[in-house]
């Protein structure tokens, strides 16, 4: 079986800090840990990595597109590589979910995540995994679009790099453990 693993996030170095980016960063982990290197894909506006895990073939993705418009790229090699909905696991941040916290959960609702809708749009379907990373929501009147297009404060980045380990291993946890599994291990609150 071939899974899909995309990552969510927003093309360049400016960005690659940002909240948002949580997504290419859990992918880029995981192309790392397994020494692949991302490739442009062959007509499709993304960078591809292969590995394998549990004995499945599995491709990592990052759309070159805006988050927002990044569905039809990830559906475009989900085509490409014959991987139905159910082997589609999209890497994301999540506002609604308290920083560091972290859920797992197949179909339902894209929760207001534009880039999660741009993939259900894309795929015709809302039916695929999520692996969903907490930034939180900001404090006071800070606009939501503006918090997650920041970069994580410099004292965060041991607690945000652990939380992107952790939702690499999640993603990697569902092809090999499946999904009940996986929320069990996996699922957690934040820091209180």
């Amino acid at each position: 079986m071939t899974w899909l693993v995309a990552g969510l996030g927003n093309p360049g170095s400016h960005y690659a800090g940002n909240r948002h980016n949580l997504g290419y960063r859990a992918v880029d982990e995981l192309a790392d840990r397994a020494g692949e290197r991302f490739r442009k894909a062959r007509f499709i506006p993304a960078d591809v990595a292969e590995i394998r895990h549990a004995g499945e073939r599995v491709f990592l993705a990052k759309a070159h597109s805006y988050m927002n418009e990044s569905g039809p790229a990830i559906a475009s090699l989900a085509r490409k590589h014959r991987v139905d909905p159910e082997q589609l696991i999209v890497i994301h941040d999540e506002i609604d979910l308290a920083f560091l916290a972290l859920r797992v959960k197949f179909g339902g609702s894209t929760a207001g995540h534009n880039g999660v809708r741009s993939v259900a749009s894309a795929m015709r379907t809302p039916d695929f995994f999520r692996v969903r990373l907490g930034v939180g929501r900001p404090a006071g009147r800070k606009d939501a679009a503006d918090w997650v297009l920041e970069d994580f404060p410099k004292r965060d980045a041991a607690a945000v790099a652990e939380l992107v380990n952790v939702g690499a291993d999640a993603g990697l946890s569902i092809i090999s453990d499946g999904l009940d599994a996986t929320q069990e291990r996996f699922n957690r609150a934040g820091p209180r």
